[in-house]
């Protein structure tokens, strides 16, 4: 069995699973556009993409294409015991980044150096809280383009 029908790349890093409601998302990031859904009737940002507004209960959506920057909001160093594929890049981050145009709506993801960097490509010591970061999008796997984030300088 090859390592895409386990959903994982050639080095071992999981793969998104995308469910309807999520698709969309994974389809604009695979054209280098990062977009939030939002209900089509009250107009409010929504993350993660669900089928109905949690506001007013309507199951309209759309689709607001975002300006890709942000500011980590939190972040963790992941410590062993972690899956092959990640523990050989250890110590890597993973940021949660509050979008600027979007506030409240928080995307997971990684700093990297560049969009195909490895998930150890920036040293831990220069994660900050409220650093200014922008969307950068990594194919990581044929027809899998996954947000990264690179950091703005200040």
């Amino acid at each position: 069995m090859s390592s895409m029908m386990r959903g994982t790349t050639d080095n071992g890093l999981l793969l998104p699973v995308p469910d309807d409601d999520g698709r969309p998302f994974w389809e604009f990031a695979a054209r280098g556009e990062l977009r939030v859904q939002a209900c089509a009737a009250c107009h409010r940002p929504r993350f993660p993409p669900r089928p109905c507004c949690p506001h007013c209960q309507s199951f309209a959506t759309e689709w607001h294409r975002t300006s890709g920057r942000g500011r980590i909001w939190s972040y963790v160093l992941p410590h062993p015991p972690l899956l092959p594929g990640y523990a050989e890049q250890a110590p890597y981050n993973v940021v949660l980044v509050e979008l600027a145009d979007v506030p409240g709506i928080r995307l997971v993801g990684n700093l990297v150096a560049s969009p195909d960097a490895g998930l150890d490509s920036v040293d831990p010591s220069r994660l900050r809280i409220g650093a200014p970061v922008r969307v950068a999008f990594a194919r990581i796997a044929p027809g899998v383009t996954v947000p990264r984030w690179l950091l703005e300088r200040s």
